[in-house]
């Protein structure tokens, strides 16, 4: 991976784009530090660079969401049983130390669990990790020490992930590192951060981009099977991939980011495959046999319903939905006027994925955020996305704490929580509306209209396409009268226009 130190070579300070100048919340936002750099700042001269500001700020960010969980670190993990939830500080991490048999020594997918989940429900490379935690975890002092260390262990390596992802994001595009303040600020984040081992997985893929956008298929696609050992979601990526490498033609490097992805995938699967199938193939055993769960608007269907359709009936619907999503963007793919951006399209991808599943908890987001701040820019948009997932957030568990207060009915109720459903999935579609909307009318990216093509896309950026449909296979050659900004795509030393339009 390049180092944190510079960006790429060709780059310098002063061809930086800095939101403060071109995003209006960043340069309001920005009176709280000092406002927007003077245009006699020396650039390029500390050691401060945006890359070590960015990661400085998601640790700061991460050890604040840590603070929030403390509620429950001392007392609301162990007793009453809905504390955890009225303080909104739930987390899986502990439960799970004994729950799936690391307090006992077991060893994941080889060793049966008692109860009734049969053995560990998560994909192998995050079994991997949970395991690493429970060696790390000291073995000593009550059970309740014990679940407090294993959590510890558990946020100290998923702090490395969230720096390992603000890093790669503010890398990915080489001209915009302070994007990667959109993920180390996001609330969502910080607060679902420990919720789970996502991270895991989302910093994982976050590096994959980075790779492909310096145009190393084979390292990308070693990378994002590496994703998809920790967590399914990763896979999708290669959807939008192989749309945008059939427009460009770049067949070969797409077989080698496919290859690598494969290969990386066996590589870790394969022997447990082979020496604990039952254990192994029990993450997609759950995946399937799960009912209609949280988050979700079949969730608000069943609720609504004297018969509620069955959990088969609901997962070929759900892949039928995934299924239209896929057509839609392979359709916006072959006849958008430009080629999308590869982060726009791998954001699509995922949203219509969360948006369409039958369960969504609530550290999902994490899966959205680096490919939201890739795909779009845009801090107005980006934050009242994030203000809708955090009303998500605080949503479950104050439903959580309703269900398990008995009499007392401490929270919100189910007509509450739907609500809150309903505004995390407008929001999602909101923000994918405006990324729709970028790709049919380029010059309202903000990527682009700062005078890139796709600066993750690597073999992709600024390549001619080779196949498309409709009006992009016959672009005008006289283009009309336009009254706004004249994107010159590709040419990275254009100066980027004044905030306007979005």
């Amino acid at each position: 991976m390049p180092s944190a130190e510079s960006t790429q070579a060709s780059v310098h300070g002063a061809d930086l784009v800095r939101p403060t100048k071109e995003d209006k919340v960043a340069t309001t936002g920005s009176e709280l530090i000092g406002g927007p750099l003077g245009r006699r700042a020396l650039l390029g001269t500390s050691w401060w660079t945006p890359v070590r500001v960015v990661a400085l700020v998601a640790i700061g960010m991460f050890a604040l969401g840590m603070i929030q969980k403390a509620p429950c670190y001392n007392s609301a993990w162990f007793f009453g049983a809905s504390s955890q939830y009225t303080k909104a500080c739930y987390s899986d991490i502990p439960h799970l130390y004994q729950g799936r048999g690391f307090a006992d020594g077991l060893v994941p997918y080889f060793d049966k669990l008692p109860g009734d989940m049969p053995y560990l429900e998560y994909p192998v490379l995050t079994g991997v990790f949970m395991e690493v935690a429970a060696w790390l975890t000291p073995g000593s002092g009550s059970i309740q020490d014990q679940e407090q260390w294993y959590w510890m262990v558990n946020a100290g390596m998923l702090m490395v992930c969230a720096a390992v992802i603000v890093v790669c994001v503010a890398r990915t595009h080489a001209r915009r590192p302070w994007d990667g303040l959109l993920v180390a600020l996001a609330p969502a984040f910080a607060l679902t951060a420990t919720i789970n081992w996502d991270l895991l997985a989302v910093a994982l893929t976050a590096a994959a981009m980075l790779m492909w956008s310096r145009s190393r298929p084979v390292a990308f696609g070693v990378l994002l099977g590496l994703a998809t050992a920790a967590k399914l979601y990763p896979v999708f990526l290669l959807g939008p991939l192989f749309l945008l490498c059939w427009r460009a033609g770049k067949w070969k490097d797409f077989g080698k980011a496919v290859g690598g992805a494969v290969v990386s995938w066996l590589v870790v699967n394969l022997p447990v495959m082979y020496f604990a199938w039952d254990g192994w193939v029990q993450f997609y055993k759950f995946s399937h046999d799960r009912g209609v769960d949280f988050g979700s608007f079949w969730l608000i269907m069943a609720q609504h319903s004297t018969s509620p359709l069955s959990t088969d009936t609901v997962n070929n619907l759900a892949t039928s939905l995934v299924v239209l999503g896929c057509i839609g963007i392979a359709v916006l793919t072959m006849t958008a006027p430009r080629r999308p951006r590869f982060a726009q399209l791998a954001f699509l991808i995922v949203a219509v994925f969360i948006v369409t599943n039958k369960v969504y908890s609530p550290q999902y987001v994490l899966w959205l955020v680096p490919l939201a701040v890739l795909a779009r820019p845009k801090w107005r948009d980006f934050l009242i996305w994030q203000a809708c997932e955090v009303v998500y957030y605080l949503g479950i568990w104050m439903y959580l704490a309703y269900t398990t207060s008995g009499n007392a009915h401490k929270g919100l109720p189910e007509v509450g929580y739907q609500w809150a459903i309903a505004v995390h999935i407008l929001g999602t579609l909101f923000l994918c509306a405006v990324v729709v909307r970028d790709i049919l009318m380029p010059e309202r990216d903000p990527v682009r209209r700062s005078g890139d093509d796709d600066p993750s896309g690597g073999v992709l950026d600024g390549a001619e396409d080779a196949f498309a449909l409709g009006a992009a296979a016959h672009p005008p050659q006289h283009a009309t009268h336009f009254d706004g900004p004249q994107v010159e795509w590709g040419s990275h030393g254009a100066t980027p226009p004044r905030d306007g339009s979005l």
